[in-house]
């Protein structure tokens, strides 16, 4: 493969990105300085505004990965994947009106010390674990791969782009806490969009216009969007992506360290809820981009496929290879593209980075040290900051060494784990059939002949009865797997050991799902509450009552949390659903 070489201008326009990105940090600890409390650096004091938050959500959730691989997937299987706006609705619905105010009121900083408050440590400190684990993983394959696939393209520097993105995020992480990785982020969301137009304008003149390009994916059957198919094992339907990647994304979203922590960062509830709506605008707009991407890339490679005629060596190098071929004689313009999709790797490294220091200091740090000063616990989250930055990188560089990224976190979260472990194993190991995965027609008539060898369907011999059944599920449904998993393990174990009474448990942990549905009925919906006491007082009333909220010290002790002062959730006003900035602080006796 001819590899097209980036120009002066093009590492100006890159470096440029880490400049900035680490100038912002700076800002930030010089600004904040003075406010030198672990609160202040892992969650913004509480006092994050909507707009910033929006784009700093937005960019930490469409990496490089993203960037590069949506588009190849379009081009690849077609527009379907359009139907991510759905799932990105019903996340952002389901995160925003159940998720959020549970974390939100509760007053909680990592969110799994929820799981404390609703069952004990054990399940805290596992959830703690695997989440680390997870993320330190993802975090690295993040890195690596989109570097991997620049390098082979552009023949831009493998290794020195996977340093300096570890090194500038943990910098502007280290310095400026969690204000530095919001503000960063909203300025690498700007350079995404910049990035994704700047390729869509050129891209669109030289495929022959927009109209054009409609035409000839209409015609090479990408625009072929919806298809009802209820085949669990096709790879892209309408209910694979609706259904399956509403529970994939809300994993993402509606749980998640990195996506809860800048929620609960806003001043207000209402500020958070509307920085998750601003954010799903931010999706469909990148999902956009992503989607005419790929048509634009169809329709100029209509003719000539690089993947199948060997020019490239995967499909993750056909968005670097098509913007090196339509900015060959715009020096700059390359090394943007590149800042766009390396701004996608920043933000949701820096994003991961800040998320595994609150969740480490939070559940970890502080239940053994609790009587850590403030400059203390300032110094200590810093530190940690500086040691997954330097875990995710290594990480990085150990994603090298590995050949392929498999895909796919007590009684029921094991079986969770185990179910979607096994089926992505499973198809790892056993490729779906080519009939349910194989990309949509692709011509190479009009390509310079070379020695390539044609790409062909993967072989499917000596394959058990399963390979063709459960390990080729559409990898869209993982995340609903284990979560029903999970699930059903977990009423099934709560049946046999004795479940809990819905009046012994505590309202403010329960968001009844059921209060979206019935909302015209109160008998419904007191009924679907099966025994949990939503109705009895008022929300202050909740907050105020020591044996409705804490159930008194013995039930504190015997949960494992900290007793606290029960005269309100700790800074919370539940008038005005916000945050006192003054009142924050939690009075804790030990």
């Amino acid at each position: 493969m001819e590899v097209k070489n980036f120009a002066a201008w093009d590492y100006v326009v890159f470096a440029a990105l880490f400049i900035i990105s680490s100038g912002i940090g700076v800002f930030f600890a010089i600004k904040e300085r003075k406010k030198a409390t672990s609160r202040e650096f892992l969650v913004g004091g509480r006092q994050m505004s909507c707009g910033p938050v929006a784009l700093s959500l937005t960019a930490s959730f469409m990496s490089a990965v993203t960037v590069l691989g949506a588009p190849s997937e379009v081009y690849r299987f077609g527009a379907s994947f359009t139907l991510f706006f759905i799932a990105y609705t019903f996340v952002i619905i389901f995160t925003s009106e159940l998720f959020l105010p549970v974390f939100y009121r509760s007053g909680i900083t990592s969110t799994y010390e929820y799981l404390q408050l609703r069952f004990n440590k054990g399940v805290r400190y596992a959830a703690t674990v695997i989440y680390i684990v997870q993320t330190i993983l993802y975090t690295g394959v993040v890195v690596y791969a989109p570097a991997l696939a620049l390098n082979q393209v552009t023949g831009f520097d493998l290794w020195g782009s996977v340093f300096a993105t570890g090194i500038v995020c943990t910098f502007y992480c280290t310095l400026g806490g969690l204000k530095a990785v919001v503000w960063t982020d909203a300025f690498q969301m700007v350079v995404m969009i910049v990035g994704f137009l700047t390729v869509l304008i050129q891209g669109s003149a030289q495929a022959g216009g927009f109209y054009n390009v409609l035409e000839l994916s209409t015609n090479g059957s990408r625009l072929h969007i919806i298809d009802f198919d209820v085949d669990p094992l096709r790879r892209h339907t309408f209910w694979t992506i609706s259904v399956g990647g509403t529970f994939t994304w809300l994993g993402i979203y509606g749980v998640n360290q990195s996506t809860i922590q800048r929620c609960i960062s806003c001043k207000t509830e209402k500020h958070a809820k509307l920085a998750l709506y601003f954010n799903l605008v931010g999706l469909w707009i990148i999902l956009v981009c992503a989607v005419f991407s790929g048509l634009i890339m169809y329709s100029y490679f209509k003719d000539c496929d690089p993947w199948t005629s060997g020019i490239i060596s995967a499909p993750d190098q056909l968005m670097p290879y098509f913007v090196m071929e339509i900015f060959a004689t715009m020096p700059g313009l390359p090394g943007l593209f590149v800042a766009c999709a390396f701004s996608g790797t920043l933000s949701t490294v820096a994003a991961s980075i800040n998320a595994l220091a609150t969740v480490t200091f939070e559940d970890f740090v502080k239940s053994c040290f609790p009587h850590l000063s403030d400059k203390l616990s300032t110094w200590i989250s810093k530190g940690l900051c500086i040691l997954f930055g330097v875990m995710c990188t290594s990480m990085a560089v150990a994603a090298s060494f590995m050949g392929s990224v498999v895909q796919g976190a007590l009684g029921g979260l094991l079986t969770g784990i185990a179910l979607a472990f096994w089926v992505a194993i499973g198809a790892f190991i056993y490729p779906a059939p080519a009939s349910k995965t194989w990309p949509l027609p692709l011509s190479t008539n009009q390509c310079v002949p070379s020695n390539a060898t044609e790409l062909v369907p993967p072989a499917l011999s000596s394959r058990p009865a399963i390979a063709d059944s459960w390990y080729s599920i559409s990898y869209l449904y993982y995340s609903a797997v284990g979560c029903l998993g999970c699930i059903a393990a977990g009423v099934i174990i709560s049946f046999l050991t004795g479940h809990q009474s819905g009046k012994d448990i505590q309202p403010m942990l329960i968001r009844p799902v059921c209060n979206l549905f019935c909302f015209w009925s109160k008998e419904y919906k007191t009924l679907c509450w099966c025994g949990v006491q939503h109705d009895r007082g008022s929300e202050q009333e909740t907050l105020e009552n020591g044996s409705t909220w804490k159930q008194g010290t013995e039930s504190v002790l015997q949960n494992g949390l900290r007793r606290e002062s029960l005269v309100h959730s700790p800074g919370y006003d539940p008038k005005d659903k916000s945050y006192d900035n003054v009142a924050f602080e939690k009075i804790t006796h030990f």
